[in-house]
């Protein structure tokens, strides 16, 4: 009777898996490391990584097709937008971000390689900046320090400070060049700062909003009330406090489409959700009508559709709604109407005058510890959310229009709204 040896497990490869190996006799299912298989980005993506008081931020991106012309000046005007805005701290006057572009560019167009950005920070003192044992309530200072079994804060704080979504506004940046090149347009902007609300109509188009969001630092399109909002934040700041507000984020000149509804991963609304909360400090996203919807028959929330011929070149098709409560997004997939985004952010969890807390030392009661930080990052957070949705944006036209060049993705473009145009025709 044949012997029959135990089966092994080696050891897996770093970036692999196992696989079954059956080209041996049926009785010997040993697993092998996976060959030539390692875990890799699918499609547009990108990763961040630096501390605060490190060397610098950087922003890895793949899944660019080869002959965007990047415009760097835009760029460098999206990092300089999310240093500004009325609340920032004394650390933004030490900071000049700007985009050193190290890979992936030849001539100023892409070349379809991995493209590394890189954000050097000027304060740089992560090996001398002071231990943290005394964690702020609401940071991630006491949580981090629990996971990585340590009393000093400094290892978690380094990593999770704000300061990393200068590498994520990078790379949503670096893919306005892609989304601009079909007329997409993204555009972020406040809403609310604590209890002061503002009123901005739903039919202002991309440009006027623009112009209207910059002609203040709190970085809001209703002049009348940003005034109030800059002295709200003035009265927090004297108080040493803080405070949170509402971002709203809208997209324009996309088509329909984008998006899915076979797999629950890959709807929109889903992957907007997941990456503007990811944001530090936002606590929650809605799209569209959003909560209220929970507050209204089906009659007042659903959006009637029409059809007008004369409209059918518009990102819409032709295809009218009596309003916008969906957000322009419905079963995951979007519908050609505007996507309507908001994000709440919470207060910043650095107060001057901080807060009740405990030493991690020597677990007596004591004040939080304070790091130089804003009194109100609101504005700066409303340019962050906006290039994370444009990141998100790219993402999705890619997946449904990719090619490896902008020729390619292009001609797909192009041939899916010829289509598009036809359906229903005799």
């Amino acid at each position: 009777m044949r012997n029959i040896q135990p089966s092994r497990v080696q050891s897996p490869r770093a970036a692999g898996g196992y696989r079954l190996n059956r080209t041996k006799p049926s009785t010997d299912f040993r697993l092998q490391p996976r060959d030539r298989i390692i875990r890799r980005m699918s499609g547009l993506e990108y990763r961040t990584a630096g501390e605060s008081h490190g060397q610098s931020l950087i922003a890895l991106i793949e899944g660019l097709p080869a002959g965007i012309p990047i415009d760097i000046a835009l760029l460098d005007a999206e990092l300089r937008r999310r240093q500004g805005g009325y609340g920032r701290g004394g650390r933004m006057n030490i900071e000049k971000d700007a985009a050193n572009i190290l890979s992936g560019i030849i001539r100023g167009e892409t070349t379809g390689s991995p493209m590394g950005i890189q954000i050097a920070n000027r304060d740089w003192r992560i090996d001398e900046a002071p231990a943290v044992h005394r964690p702020r309530p609401g940071h991630a200072d006491l949580a981090g320090s629990l996971k990585w079994l340590t009393d000093d804060c400094r290892t978690t704080l380094e990593r999770a400070s704000a300061r990393e979504t200068a590498a994520r506004v990078a790379a949503g940046g670096l893919t306005r060049s892609l989304l601009n090149a079909f007329d997409i347009s993204v555009v972020g902007f406040v809403t609310r700062v604590f209890g002061v609300q503002a009123n901005v109509a739903p039919d202002i188009d991309p440009a006027e909003l623009v112009r209207l969001r910059d002609a203040n630092e709190a970085y809001c399109p209703d002049a009348s009330i940003a005034a109030e909002m800059i002295e709200t934040i003035r009265d927090a700041k004297k108080d040493k406090d803080t405070l949170g507000g509402i971002v709203e984020v809208r997209v324009f000149g996309h088509p329909p489409g984008l998006g899915t509804c076979v797999r629950w991963q890959d709807k929109l609304d889903g992957r907007l959700m997941q990456a503007v909360g990811s944001i530090q400090a936002f606590k929650g996203v809605e799209i569209g009508m959003g909560f209220d919807v929970a507050s209204h028959r089906g009659s007042d929330v659903h959006d009637e559709i029409g059809f007008d011929p004369t409209q059918r070149d518009r990102p819409s098709l032709g295809f009218t709604r009596s309003r916008n409560n969906a957000g322009g997004i419905e079963g995951g997939m979007t519908n050609g109407q505007p996507i309507i985004l908001r994000a709440a952010m919470k207060p910043i969890s650095t107060l001057l005058r901080g807060m009740n807390s405990v030493n991690l030392t020597t677990k007596r009661d004591e004040r939080s510890d304070y790091e130089r930080s804003d009194v109100c990052s609101v504005p700066a957070a409303s340019v962050v959310a906006e290039n994370v949705v444009a990141f998100e944006i790219a993402k999705v036209f890619l997946e449904k229009f990719g090619g490896d060049t902008l020729r390619e993705v292009r001609a797909a473009y192009d041939r899916y709204l010829e289509a598009a145009r036809t359906i229903g025709n005799p």
